[in-house]
């Protein structure tokens, strides 16, 4: 069965101000802490395809993959998927941003399959991508609200 997983925070700080931040790719590896670098490959109107690649694990492995994002703007929302997979079979992401009364309210939902040969499974996937995810929202609310502060 695949992977699902949807995760949500709220800023305090304003929608434009949130959607301009976390789609600035190249300052993804000052936004997340798990990103040692992106490096954008192709820009076509809304659509980007960048590397990222991650700060070494535990176990000194450095992952790296592909992805494409395609921004809409009108609608809040980001969809994006590893064109190389890595140890997943597919991985699909969708970034929704809301104005919410205390903020901009930002959700990430992520859809995959891991591949048999992975270093772990879909729900061993699940956790590890639950776990993440809070942990880099709350980093990246931290960044964004102290920056609104700011100006």
């Amino acid at each position: 069965m695949p992977g699902h997983t949807d995760n949500e925070i709220v800023i305090a700080a304003p929608l434009d101000l949130v959607w301009e931040i976390t789609n600035d790719l190249e300052n993804w590896p000052d936004l997340f802490s798990e990103y040692a670098s992106v490096e954008v490959l192709e820009r076509e109107g809304d659509r980007v395809r960048f590397r990222l690649t991650m700060h070494p694990d535990d176990n000194g492995q450095v992952w790296s993959w592909v992805s494409e994002r395609t921004t809409d703007k009108p609608s809040l929302a980001v969809n994006a998927r590893r064109v190389e997979p890595g140890p997943f079979e597919f991985m699909e992401i969708r970034w929704e941003y809301a104005e919410v009364p205390a903020g901009t309210r930002m959700r990430w939902i992520q859809d995959f399959a891991m591949k048999p040969t992975a270093p772990v499974d879909d729900d061993g996937m699940v956790n590890h991508i639950n776990k993440n995810s809070r942990i880099q929202m709350q980093l990246i609310r931290e960044k964004v609200e102290k920056r609104a502060a700011e100006l």
